[in-house]
């Protein structure tokens, strides 16, 4: 039986590893009870933005996956948002770990109140690893679009700087939580938030280049 389970954790490892060279992203639908489905334009527009501006062949159509299924290894950009709880099953969070660790990688965007909820889920997924606030000479902040401060500030929640705190696995930058900046608002259209041009622009490039880091590296 052990046999028989380590063969197939092999198996998941190596088509995680084969499917994660597509240009595919997808969208978290985790439990909890949270909005895990906000900002449903965002991804969409995000996915055009980089097609069109830095040379992506990303599929349009945007999935959703679960933390637990083996549909996660399909796709190597994964993003969660939402404003409230999230849950993860120790065997959801194995599976989450297993995931980012054979060369996956998590985008967690706060959309104002995850804070709380999902720093427990990541000590999960993550026990041993701390996140670790990214410098603003990180290279995923000049990889494409330039942003010599770090990262930018799209909407006001409570007044605080924005910040980007990451987890590295044997140096690879495996998750990335966006706190504080909404970057999620700021690719939704237009008229959903009414944000200036300029800033929606500055949210999209930020965007584009997390999706040219990780397909990339």
């Amino acid at each position: 039986m052990r046999i028989a389970f380590f063969y197939f954790l092999w198996l998941v490892f190596l088509l995680g590893a084969q499917n994660l060279s597509a240009q595919e992203i997808a969208l978290l639908r985790y439990g909890g009870g949270g909005d895990w489905y906000a900002n449903p334009t965002s991804l969409p527009n995000l996915v055009k933005f980089c097609n069109q501006n830095i040379g992506t062949a990303i599929e349009e159509k945007i999935e959703t996956v679960t933390p637990g299924s083996i549909d996660l290894f399909d796709y190597p950009f994964v993003h969660m948002t939402g404003h409230g709880n999230v849950y993860f099953s120790l065997e959801e969070a194995e599976n989450l770990r297993n995931y980012l660790v054979s060369g996956g990688f998590l985008h967690i965007d706060d959309n104002y109140g995850l804070d709380e909820y999902i720093r427990k889920e990541i000590v999960k997924v993550f026990p041993d690893k701390e996140l670790k606030e990214l410098p603003s000479n990180h290279p995923i902040f000049n990889y494409f679009n330039k942003f010599p401060s770090g990262l930018p500030k799209i909407h006001e929640h409570d007044g605080l700087p924005p910040q980007a705190f990451g987890i590295y696995v044997d140096n690879r930058l495996v998750l990335l939580y966006t706190y504080e900046t909404d970057l999620g608002d700021g690719w939704e259209n237009p008229e959903v938030h009414n944000d200036p041009p300029e800033v929606r622009l500055k949210a999209l490039q930020m965007g584009a280049n997390m999706m040219k880091y990780v397909f990339e590296n």
